[in-house]
């Protein structure tokens, strides 16, 4: 599946990643077949808020 990974501040990626799988029982996968951004999501890729694991 692609998935939108920030790499670094001001720098995101699309990237292919592995399918997620149920870990929990109060877990759930949904299947999306379109989405939106606005102005607002675009803080993901600030400074502060992009922190790699």
């Amino acid at each position: 599946m692609k998935a939108i990974v920030c790499k670094e501040p001001n720098k995101v990626t699309v990237e292919e990643v592995a399918d997620p799988k149920i870990e929990h029982p109060g877990d759930a996968i949904i299947r999306l077949t379109s989405s939106g951004i606005c102005g607002s999501d675009s803080y993901v890729s600030r400074k502060d808020c992009c922190k790699t694991r």
